[in-house]
């Protein structure tokens, strides 16, 4: 019979982060954790418990109304209104407005994607996970390696259909909503590149978030809780 698979550590709350300085690097620490799992410790042949579908939606819905997303689609909204990118969307608040819709929906559209839809087709695990044990060298080609392999939902390893297709679908679905947007294949592929490199670079951050969180003095997801010293041991 197999064994029953293992929990992963709960998110740390955002009250958790004590300092004002310490919570906003929480707030922006939330996606990286939201989306990272530790495999289990002195659990030989555990495995970690993979997402249901309605974890799937979950996760879709939280990273699509994350603070730090729509904080990231206003701020390339300012920068597409500085360069008058999508210049038939005008200037002033208007164009600004239909930017940062174009902006925001093209962050939800990619994450329905990559959170839910094909991870629910290819019945894939849409999240990341650490290695968290080993040199630098090999954590850092861990990480690499996921925009390529990736989990199934029983646990075992797969390509990673969801980033390649999910940012391919994004990327084409997002030249209805950008005018201006050079299409044809060359562009395309350009621009989902430049998406695939950019979540290889966060899947770095998060396989080495708890050596940054322990230099910052924060507390992270997969970090035993310290043991109260006041509270008694049940007899």
């Amino acid at each position: 019979m197999a064994a029953p698979c293992v929990e992963p550590p709960p998110m740390v709350r955002l009250e958790d982060y004590n300092g004002p300085l310490k919570k906003v690097v929480g707030t922006f620490a939330r996606p990286l954790e939201r989306k990272s799992v530790h495999p289990p410790q002195f659990k030989p042949g555990a495995k970690l418990c993979t997402l249901t579908l309605k974890g799937k939606f979950r996760l879709f819905v939280q990273d699509s109304f994350d603070p730090v997303t729509i904080l990231g689609s206003a701020f390339d909204a300012g920068l597409d209104q500085a360069q008058n990118s999508d210049s038939s969307y005008g200037q002033g608040a208007e164009g600004y407005a239909k930017r940062l819709g174009a902006d925001y929906g093209g962050d939800a559209t990619s994450r329905f994607f990559k959170d839910f839809a094909y991870p629910w087709i290819f019945s894939e695990d849409p999240r990341y996970y650490r290695l968290a044990h080993g040199s630098g060298t090999r954590r850092f080609f861990h990480a690499m390696e996921h925009a390529v392999v990736a989990h199934r939902d029983d646990g075992t390893r797969m390509f990673n259909f969801t980033e390649w297709l999910g940012t391919a679908s994004a990327v084409v679905l997002s030249n209805t909503y950008h005018p201006d947007s050079r299409r044809g294949f060359a562009p395309t592929a350009e621009r989902v590149s430049f998406s695939i490199l950019q979540d290889m670079g966060f899947d770095v951050l998060r396989e080495f978030w708890p050596e940054i969180s322990r230099k910052l003095k924060l507390p992270f997801r997969g970090e035993t809780p310290p043991v109260n010293p006041s509270s008694n041991p049940a007899t």
